[in-house]
């Protein structure tokens, strides 16, 4: 095992930046994605309530390592054969789109939940104030809903990181490709894995309790 640290320990160091990279990336545009669809989700339009719901629906119901092979195969295939020969996606963008929109739609739920789990007085008081609909939801009920919400985001964090092993499929140097790589190369398939699966253990362990810690200051401020 020290052998394997010695040799590939910077090898793995950087296959360890790149997952929080991508894991990092991947939650910025699924906040953004999730945030779109649990406004639909919420609104009174039913036709936006239709389309958060068919979103959430058909995301949650396709396996992320299909979404990815899809995105990074398929769409370029596709585009290709309207005569666009040039088009091609890196495993980064593949692998950043397809775990958004992954980690979009169980973001569009707990934004949902935190949304709705703000008393509906709020949004009637503002309103009643002469707040328009978008600003009752952006300076009184999204603030608060954000403090249930943490917890649950920084779990998604959690879920998406390990997701991102799935993601050795499409080339992405993240962990686990880099530990199949040092696995096949040295034969130590057991010192191997035991290194990786301690390297993602450190990493989780340590968000969780960043996000223990960032749930007790949310209580204690409300």
């Amino acid at each position: 095992m020290l052998h394997i640290v010695e040799t590939y320990g910077a090898m793995l160091l950087r296959s360890l930046g790149q997952t929080i990279l991508l894991t990092l990336l991947s939650l910025i545009f699924a906040m953004i994605v999730g945030l779109i669809f649990a406004l639909m989700n919420v609104g009174r339009n039913r036709i936006f309530n239709f389309i958060g719901t068919l979103y959430v629906d058909a995301v949650r119901g396709v396996p992320l390592i299909v979404l990815a092979y899809f995105i990074y195969f398929g769409i370029p295939a596709g585009i290709k054969s309207m005569g666009i020969q040039n088009f091609r996606l890196t495993a980064l963008s593949a692998g950043t789109i397809a775990l958004a929109m992954n980690c979009g739609a169980y973001m569009a739920e707990i934004i949902r939940a935190g949304i709705e789990s703000v008393d509906k007085g709020q949004m009637e008081a503002s309103r009643s104030l002469g707040l328009s609909y978008g600003k009752s939801m952006r300076l009184v009920v999204l603030p608060q809903a954000i403090r249930t919400m943490i917890p649950s985001i920084i779990n998604q964090f959690i879920i998406t990181l390990k997701d991102t092993s799935i993601l050795s499929v499409i080339a992405f140097p993240e962990l686990t490709n880099t530990g199949k790589t040092i696995a096949g190369n040295t034969f130590k398939v057991l010192e191997t894995w035991t290194i990786v699966g301690l390297m993602y253990m450190i990493v989780i362990i340590t968000l969780s309790k960043i996000a223990k810690r960032i749930e007790r200051r949310a209580n204690r401020g409300r």
